[in-house]
């Protein structure tokens, strides 16, 4: 794969707080890569150093093998979607997507039947094709998103920054948002990088997903190493599916309160991090002996939460938060349990992650 984009060593601060902190990464022609980190990681910041919005204080950022520190934003050849869209309202929806060609510094388009022309096949592209003689106002707002895309696709920048494109629409207007973004840049065959809050997002849309944590990078992988493996404690926690247990590793066993859990690997004895997927969990009655392989502890029924295909079910564990048990409902038929009753949890030896700390 052609590498197309390289960031390293970036810092950027504001008010000597640090935003970035050596940040590097790298970026091949035609990856679509999803950036997932929590509020005030520095995932808008760093889409903004690449964008040129914001200089850095340290590090460099090469497109196709060159410097573009120096190059002002409206030249390197980068289209930036924003999350609020950022359309011109009283324009129509063809003239805020042919904004870009005829107004740019470099190589306006003059050609009128040359931008109509462009602009009809960004549309089509789109989804949009019959909407370009309307107002802004007058279409919805997942046809909004796909305008701001438009506007910005159909000037061919070598890279997309697309900045929480999704934040701001409904949950069924995300779901065919994802699908549409993976099959536009599977058609044009263009590089994305694409900023997200919601794991579930970065996960199904990347090829492969970095975690930024504060101001870094701290892992970046395809999004079925990064679930089933996250490299830190931080990063299962960030994904948002795994249950935590802090306790002691000693013995050849990892400890917290009354509970002995037998390692899945070599660990460092001291403190540390015991995780296991929601998913690998499973409930027996309250005596219930292990399986083969089997390892878990007991905890008390909360309640359950269903949300369509799954349902999560809560158990309280003495010394740790409450645990996730978590089951899709075409794998299984749901369970009903009895708030306050005792029952076994139990999972995989093999499955769980110890990490230092």
């Amino acid at each position: 794969m052609t590498l197309l984009l390289e960031l390293s060593g970036i810092a950027k601060s504001y008010g000597g707080a640090a935003a970035l902190a050596d940040l590097s990464l790298a970026v091949g022609a035609g990856e679509y890569i999803s950036i997932l980190g929590p509020s005030g990681s520095g995932k808008s910041t760093m889409l903004r150093v690449i964008a040129g919005f914001e200089t850095p204080d340290a590090g460099d950022v090469r497109l196709d093998g060159r410097s573009i520190l120096a190059m002002p934003a409206h030249e390197r050849g980068i289209g930036f979607v924003f999350q609020g869209f950022a359309l011109f309202p009283h324009m129509s929806v063809a003239d805020n997507v042919g904004f870009g060609l005829r107004n740019r510094s470099r190589s306006p388009v003059t050609d009128e039947a040359e931008i109509r022309r462009r602009v009809a096949e960004a549309l089509e592209l789109l989804g949009l094709t019959g909407l370009g003689a309307r107002a802004v106002s007058q279409v919805s707002g997942g046809q909004k998103q796909r305008v701001a895309l438009a506007r910005t696709l159909v000037a061919d920048p070598k890279i997309v920054l697309l900045d929480e494109p999704l934040g701001a629409l409904d949950a069924n207007l995300r779901e065919r948002m994802m699908i549409e973004l993976k099959r536009i840049q599977s058609q044009l065959g263009g590089t994305f990088l694409h900023v997200t809050g919601n794991e579930q997002e970065a996960l199904a849309m990347g090829g492969r997903v970095a975690v930024l944590d504060q101001g870094r990078i701290a892992q970046i992988s395809p999004p079925q190493t990064l679930y089933n493996q996250p490299g830190s404690v931080r990063v299962a926690r960030f994904l948002n599916c795994y249950n935590i247990f802090q306790g002691i590793v000693g013995d050849g066993a990892f400890r917290f309160t009354d509970a002995a859990l037998p390692l899945p690997g070599a660990a460092a004895t001291g403190a540390a991090a015991y995780c296991i997927r929601a998913d690998k969990v499973t409930v027996a009655e309250g005596e219930a002996p292990a399986g083969p392989g089997e390892t878990g502890i007991a905890g008390r029924f909360i309640a359950g939460e269903y949300s369509g295909a799954r349902v999560t079910y809560l158990f309280d564990v003495a010394g740790s938060r409450p645990v996730e048990v978590e089951y899709h409902l075409s794998h299984r038929r749901p369970r009903s349990f009895e708030a306050g009753r005792r029952y076994a949890l139990r999972w995989p030896a093999a499955d769980a992650l110890v990490f230092p700390g």
